[in-house]
């Protein structure tokens, strides 16, 4: 099969479009025949740190396809699929446990649904099962037009029914008030702390220096949830809040469930660009730039 294969750690040009031997699927695995894989920012950080005993290797965990080989109760051959590959996405096939995907609705494109196991189930995650969100709180969406970002402001707003408050670049103003958030903070004009209040809930995609930030936004008793980096916990117990890290845990279930607000019109995927798989140069140089709107996607022949 043709794969993006990688023999060194290093920057984008250490992907290298080339055969590699076809992976075989154990019990409770099925063989996917990948249409789309998604990047996601751990690809390009694994890109660059991966332990030299694990070269080479495949990158890329967002997949969806057709099952070519099921070894696995609940999936037969032909099945429409999308969720988490085990053995690397960026290849004309992956292997993926049986308890890491999920039928994809017909309404749903390969090319979204390769878009939601990383970005969409860690938003979802990230919201409702580490911040508790519920309908009539307030939620601070910080890097609302990113991957995961643009996600968990429509969870937030459509899905949750809160009141949704964003952050981001005035470019992207437009498209995430689109998106359902009432709110929206243009980041290199406006101090946050000083634009928003009595958060309940605040969602830190982005990281660095921006998620101390976000902790002066919480309210007593609310929840900073972050994604990238150590979790400010000493500044949001000064506030009588709570800083946790979230780490994402791959669930079937909650793929099927956001794969069917994807299909009912209810949430949408921003695909930023489709390149082919050999541009997956490209797409990392794109992603790791930090300017892109919603989703990078990789196209299978």
């Amino acid at each position: 099969m043709k794969a993006i294969v990688i023999r060194e750690t290093g920057g984008p040009d250490v992907l290298r479009y080339e055969e590699a031997d076809r992976p075989q699927p154990g019990d409770g695995e099925v063989l996917v025949a990948v249409r789309a894989a998604s990047v996601n920012p751990i690809d390009w950080k694994q890109r660059g740190s991966l332990d030299p005993e694990k070269l080479p290797a495949i990158l890329g965990r967002d997949v969806s396809g057709v099952v070519e080989e099921s070894r696995a109760e609940g999936f037969s051959k032909g099945d429409e699929v999308f969720g988490w590959a085990a053995s690397g996405g960026y290849a004309e096939y992956a292997t993926a446990s049986a308890g890491e995907i999920a039928r994809k609705p017909p309404e749903v494109s390969f090319e979204a649904a390769a878009c939601i196991p990383v970005a969409g189930v860690t938003a979802w995650q990230a919201l409702f099962d580490k911040g508790g969100l519920e309908s009539g709180q307030r939620a601070l969406i910080a890097g609302g037009a990113g991957g995961v970002g643009h996600l968990a402001v429509q969870f937030a707003a459509k899905v949750a029914g809160a009141h949704t408050i964003a952050t981001g670049s005035a470019r992207n103003h437009d498209f995430v008030v689109g998106l359902g958030a009432g709110e929206y903070v243009d980041y290199t004009q406006q101090d946050v702390a000083s634009a928003v209040s009595d958060v309940d809930v605040v969602f830190d995609t982005v990281g660095g220096e921006t998620t101390n930030t976000l902790v002066p936004t919480l309210r007593s008793g609310g929840v900073i949830v972050t994604i990238a980096g150590a979790p400010p916990e000493d500044a949001a117990a000064e506030r009588g809040a709570r800083a946790v890290l979230h780490v994402t845990s791959p669930d079937p279930e909650q793929l099927a469930q956001i794969a069917g607000l994807i299909a009912a019109g209810t949430v949408s995927v921003e695909i930023a660009e489709v390149l082919d798989l050999a541009d997956a140069a490209r797409a990392h140089e794109l992603s790791e730039s930090g300017h892109t709107r919603g989703k990078l996607v990789l196209r299978v022949p």
